[in-house]
This record gives C-alpha cells, structure tokens and sequence, in this order.
C-alpha cells in the first residue's frame, strides 16, 4: 500500500506518522510545487508537481500514482481539496483513492460565508457575518453588532489577511480594497481544536481528539493541551456525519467557562496543523485510513485518549546538499 501526500510543504510529522504505520508494508510519496518544502524529504520519494491551478496538475499526480503504484493521494491544504474531488472518477479509474469529502462540502467549507449559513441548522452556535458594510452598519444602529469585529476573506485560509478592526473608518477602508472581504463578530472565550476521523466505508464518525489551544501562530495550533467533553463529542459526530464528511476534518471552536454553547469557527476537511497532538496521544488516522483501505470498517474509539497531555511546538531545520534537492 502506497499513499502519495500533496502540498506536503512543511508537514513532516503527517510524512513521518504514514511511513510508520506503513513500514514494512509500503511506501509515502511526497509532492510539492517548490524543492525547498522540508516535508518532501522525509518520504520514501518525492517528486515536483506544478501548481494545483495549472492544467496538467492533476495528469501530472495520476503519473506519479501510475509510477509509484500509489493506493490512496491526500491533500494537505484547503485550496487543493475541492480539485480532487472534481477529479475523484479519474483516480478511481486509475486505481487511487482520493481521500476527500465531496467537492460540495470542500467548497462549502472554503467559503466562510457559506458555512455561516450552512450552520444556521446545526447543533452549534456560530459568529454572525456580514457581506456588506451596510449591512453591519443597519445592525450596528440597531444594537445588533459592535466593536471590535473580525475581518476576513470570505474564500481563504491559514488565517490569511484576518485582521481585528476596532473602528468604522479602517473597517470602510479594508472593505473598500479587496471585495472578498467579510466582516465576523468577533469571537471570544477559550480557542479549541478537534480533529476528527469519518470511516470511510460506514460513513460513521469513529474517533475525535480535543485539545484547548493555549497559543496559536501563524494559524496553527503553537502549544494545546488535550480536554475531553463527551457532550461535544456527541454534537461534533452528529454534525460530520449529517453533512456526510469522509476521512479526516480538522474543526475549530470557541467556548465560554459556564456556558453550553459551543461557537463552531472553522472546519477543514483535512489534516489539520495540530494533528500530531492527536497522533502523539494515540488517535492514529494513518492506521484508520489504512483499514479502510484494506476494506475493513474502523470501531469507535472517541475520546480514547488520555487527557492532560501538552503539546508544544518548536522549530526544526531540514539540511540537504543542493544536489539532494529536487529541482
């Protein structure tokens, strides 16, 4: 079994967790747009692609997949997630797995005002959004809204160009530069992560790992602690599996001390950044995928995991000889 990791970039400890779970049984092939992406380097091969957007892009991953005998591809960012899906008939026809939700929810989930709506039926509560100046301008007059507010792109990630806003003129010039821009009330209380595995094959949600996110930077999770809430647990796989997710989702929470609701912020229908937390606690969504993979269905696990363990992120370096780098 060979699983090929695109936009790999700097993601070496998902590279790393896939050739352990994988020794002996198979290979991880990496793929990248740039040579200088760390991660390449810790899979058994890796390769230059072009970019998601170009026209040859996905020839070109069926290629290596044909070459490498590749089983199962995975995208590491949210851009490229809704490409795959398009294209899920051609790696099927191919012999390949794309390890996707549906190109629906990838495009749900990578417009933030469209997944606003969406939550409007969900067990969560959510951050009120605007599309228009005016519009939050009607809402502040009416005591509806107030500052500071977030603002955003509504079709973005990695927390790209969010910027906090705290008064009405820099907010009139924000909105009036870029168009995509959104205005999101702003969120407080206690930042959480969840990542989550849907199994493939009985569609049902069998793990989840939460952690309270103690620092972020440069919009990932820097430093976590792992919680668990069996209440949530329950909302969080009614929700992914009511809206039909599949393999692994990366969800973002806010919660306030002594309050039910949950403020449901994000979801991302990948790895996300902070899932060697996860895998470090024994939450293993290599070995789950690789199950099934192999057609047998996963039992649920949820909250299997020991509480009160920190993560804390801290730099690397990779050091290659120029020759060594894929050009």
């Amino acid at each position: 079994m060979n699983i090929l990791i695109t936009s790999a970039g700097t993601r070496n400890k998902v590279v790393q967790a896939f050739r352990r779970e994988l020794s002996g049984t198979g290979r991880v092939i990496a793929a990248d747009l740039s040579g200088e992406a760390p991660a390449l380097y810790d899979a058994d091969a890796w390769y230059l692609v072009p970019r998601i957007t170009a026209p040859d892009y996905i020839d070109s991953l069926l290629a290596i997949c044909k070459k490498e005998d590749v089983t199962a591809v995975i995208a590491l960012i949210d851009p490229e997630l809704a490409i795959l899906a398009k294209n899920r008939d051609r790696f099927l026809s191919a012999g390949v797995t794309p390890v996707v939700s549906s190109c629906e929810l990838c495009e749900l989930c990578l417009d933030k005002y469209a997944m606003y709506e969406a939550l409007a039926d969900s067990p969560f509560g959510r951050a009120k959004c605007w599309l228009s100046e005016e519009d939050f301008h009607r809402d502040l007059a009416a005591g509806q809204a107030s500052f500071p507010v977030f603002v955003k792109p509504r079709h973005g990630s990695a927390s790209i160009e969010i910027q906090k806003v705290r008064d009405p003129e820099l907010l009139h010039v924000l909105l009036r530069q870029d168009p995509d821009l959104m205005i999101q009330e702003l969120m407080t209380g206690t930042e959480y992560g969840c990542d989550v595995y849907v199994d493939l094959l009985s569609h049902r949600c069998t793990s989840l790992f939460l952690k309270k996110k103690i620092r972020m930077r440069a919009g990932e999770t820097d430093k976590a602690v792992s919680v668990k809430d069996p209440a949530l647990f329950a909302k969080v796989a009614s929700f992914v599996e009511k809206l039909g997710f599949s393999g692994m989702i990366d969800i973002d929470l806010f919660h306030k001390e002594g309050e039910e609701d949950w403020i449901l912020s994000e979801v991302n229908p990948r790895f996300g950044g902070g899932y060697p937390h996860a895998y470090a606690c024994g939450v293993n969504f290599p070995k789950y995928l690789m199950e099934n993979l192999s057609g047998r269905e996963n039992p649920v696990t949820i909250g299997d995991y020991e509480e009160d363990v920190y993560m804390m992120k801290y730099n690397e370096v990779c050091i290659r000889p120029g020759k060594e780098i894929c050009r």
